[in-house]
């Protein structure tokens, strides 16, 4: 399918028979599923249907897979119209195209040796093209397409035979069948971004079973399932890191150009590149929802959600065409009639009109570039569910975000470390030998720095865990406890600088924890969870463009003031998920258009009641299903790019627009008054067309930015 109108000829020519519940046709992949419940001569019905309005029907599984069989109660069928897996010269549609050129190009000479025959060698070169074209015109019509481009491009040659005009007749339906072709390859590039996605993840993997390492299909994991990752090997699901450490490339998935170092723990990609290091991989994904099959299904969705300009775009087409229709019929009939005009003249001026009312390219002025936009944005990791959410994007005036796991990193990390008559090694080496074996948060932060400076923990004895208070234990014949500066004050009394100085790191928002040895006050960690390393460079990013933030958070006042300090961003703390809610509304009713940025199932409410809500990185499933974009990355700076993109696009919609009704504009007059004719005319409606389609393309180049 080369546009829209393909995909709207489909749709209304099979939800008209009996027994179709629904119908939905997505032009970007090429796919169709209808509901129906006809049984299998229903199936059949709508194959036919489809394949008579000239396009190849395959049915699909319901998960997508080439069926085996015909025997489906919901069918779901790909078109590849005039797709093919050779070059352009292989397909239907350019053989065709070939076919008609050596007609035509066979009628001149033949036309000049044969003067008499010339007419009738036009006209049948002009046959070889315009009968398949008259056929689906045909089909188009009873199906409920009247005013579709094969039926005005049959009734212009047709008429010019009529005329005398055969042999601009013939070389109008060769530059239509040229039109077509080109409009199937660029629609082809525009799909093939994110299709090109697939190709991505590995078809085999390395599964460990029984102590044996087996190559078996990528699709067959299982969660739970381990694989082996070698060096240089693409990760064929979506895991966690067991054992390993390797720089982790994940530009084709993400579009981050630095490969990030991960090790235990750590959450890897399908499709990412394994650096210089062995991994071993729990999958924590089948590969029907792995990171790269969930971009693709929420970029195929996307493509039924239709932007505000094209949905006014197509109901405009409604009504272009059958007035240019109009205005064609009164141009070849009123001057004849009225004013004595000459009848050839006229009714060759109103057949080019006709060719000139073909609404191609105004309706593929904005789901091109939405389209391409949305590959772009996928191959970065930004992912909008559909038109509607990226044009609203590039409006939004104010951005409200959550603070843990989107302005923050999520997790907690050591920021201070002081030693009360100790070293900072020694206070890490001694905390981190309490904290061996615990999975809190903050156990795990501070064994993270402690390896981090290559400290070795010595084993501890007799721990025991005091709810709320802390941990105590015996390390290397001494006493040991890391609890709250209240628990410790209870075993060794703070002196007031000791005090002092655990009270300014609490003003700054961090946790602080006091180690006691043998009943003496010996040091102090301090834990924040720390804002995001580009997330003072994406708030700059949106204040630069004129958009507000604030920070809706349920996190306490303190903590919360002390990171919105940092950020330079208006904070609002201690909400439930019902405040969030709230705030938003009431921002919204300020007149601001609202973009809700959050990571978490507190965060859906919020989500769905802003103008367009962003769900950060690999957030809940809930986040992400109440949300109406995602940043795979969770990179506060990509709700900057996303905005940009949206106004890009914006923008090559404006420029598609004017193009497509500009040309037609220009050749509407220059018919009239006589100074162009049919080839012209046919080359303004092609020629906008593949304009159109080409400058939409221009944003694919972003993909890789």
């Amino acid at each position: 399918m080369d546009c829209p109108s393909c995909a709207t000829k489909i749709d209304t020519a099979v939800r008209r028979l009996p027994g179709v519940e629904d119908v939905s046709v997505l032009l970007t992949v090429g796919t169709m599923a209808v509901r129906h419940s006809g049984g299998e001569a229903l199936a059949r019905a709508i194959a036919e249907r489809v394949a008579g309005l000239g396009y190849a029907v395959t049915p699909l599984t319901p998960d997508g897979g080439l069926a085996d069989g015909e025997e489906h109660s919901s069918a779901t069928e790909r078109q590849p119209h005039g797709a093919t897996a050779g070059g352009w010269w292989q397909s239907g549609k350019g053989r065709l195209t070939i076919a008609s050129g050596v007609a035509l190009a066979a009628a001149w000479p033949l036309g000049y040796l044969l003067p008499g025959l010339q007419a009738w060698l036009f006209t049948a070169a002009m046959l070889v093209g315009l009968i398949p074209i008259a056929r689906r015109a045909v089909m188009a019509a009873r199906a409920g397409t009247p005013f579709s481009i094969e039926m005005l491009m049959t009734i212009a040659a047709t008429g010019a035979v009529f005329i005398g005009a055969t042999e601009e007749a013939a070389a109008v339906v060769f530059l239509f069948l040229i039109g077509e072709l080109l409009e199937g390859v660029a629609a082809g590039k525009a799909r093939a971004g994110i299709q090109s996605l697939t190709d991505l993840v590995p078809k085999t993997a390395l599964l460990e079973e029984a102590g044996k390492t087996l190559e078996v299909q990528a699709e067959s994991l299982g969660i739970g399932a381990t694989i082996l990752v070698r060096p240089g090997d693409r990760i064929p699901a979506d895991g966690v890191i067991l054992s390993g450490e390797s720089a982790i490339d994940e530009a084709p998935v993400t579009g981050e150009s630095t490969p990030i170092r991960k090790g235990v723990d750590a959450t890897v990609f399908a499709g990412t590149v394994n650096g210089g290091g062995a991994l071993r991989v729990r999958v924590t994904a089948a590969a029907s929802d792995n990171t790269i099959a969930r971009i693709i299904k929420l970029v195929e969705e996307a493509h039924d959600s239709k932007a505000p300009t094209e949905r006014f775009i197509d109901r405009f087409s409604q009504v272009y065409t059958p007035a240019v229709v109009g205005v064609a019929a009164l141009v070849a009939i009123v001057p004849p009639l009225l004013f004595g005009g000459v009848w050839s003249e006229w009714v060759y001026k109103g057949l080019a009109l006709l060719l000139i009312g073909c609404p191609c390219a105004l309706v593929i002025s904005t789901p091109a570039a939405i389209a391409a936009s949305l590959s772009a944005g996928a191959r970065r990791g930004l992912l909008l569910k559909g038109g509607a959410v990226l044009e609203t994007i590039g409006k939004i005036t104010l951005v409200a975000f959550d603070k843990t796991g989107t302005l923050t990193e999520g997790k907690p990390q050591v920021t201070d470390v002081i030693g009360f008559g100790a070293t900072e090694a020694q206070v890490l080496r001694l905390a981190g030998a309490l904290e061996t074996g615990s999975s809190h948060p903050l156990a795990r932060a501070i064994l993270d720095c402690a390896a981090a400076d290559g400290i070795a923990v010595p084993p501890v004895d007799d721990a025991v865990a005091f709810g709320g208070k802390g941990v105590a234990g015996t390390v290397d014949g001494r006493g040991i406890f890391l609890g709250s500066a209240r628990a410790a004050a209870e075993k060794a009394p703070l002196d007031a600088d000791q005090s002092a100085r655990i009270a300014v790191l609490n003003g700054e928002g961090k946790t602080v924890s006091v180690l006691v040895v043998d009943g003496k006050i010996t040091g102090a960690i301090a834990l924040r969870d720390e804002p995001r390393p580009d997330a003072m460079a994406g708030l700059k990013a949106l204040a630069d463009a004129g958009i507000g933030t604030v920070m809706l958070t349920g996190d306490n006042r303190r903590t919360a003031e002390a990171i919105g300090q940092q950020l330079g961003i208006e904070v609002r703390a201690e909400l439930l998920p019902q405040d969030k809610q709230r705030i938003v509304n009431e921002l919204k009713s300020q007149g601001f258009t609202v973009a809700k940025v959050g990571d978490g199932i507190n965060d859906a409410p919020a989500l769905a009641a802003a103008d367009v809500g962003i769900a950060m990185g690999g957030g809940t499933d809930v986040a992400l299903e109440a949300a109406g974009a995602a940043v795979l990355h969770g990179r506060v700076e990509d709700v900057a790019r996303m905005v940009a993109l949206s106004k890009r696009t914006m923008a090559n919609i404006y420029q598609n627009i004017a193009l497509a009704l500009g040309l037609k504009g220009v050749f509407l007059v220059t018919t009239v008054v006589g100074i162009t004719g049919l080839w012209p005319a046919i080359l303004a409606d092609t020629g906008a067309t593949v304009l159109v389609t080409l400058n939409a393309l221009r944003l694919l180049k972003g993909a890789n930015s």
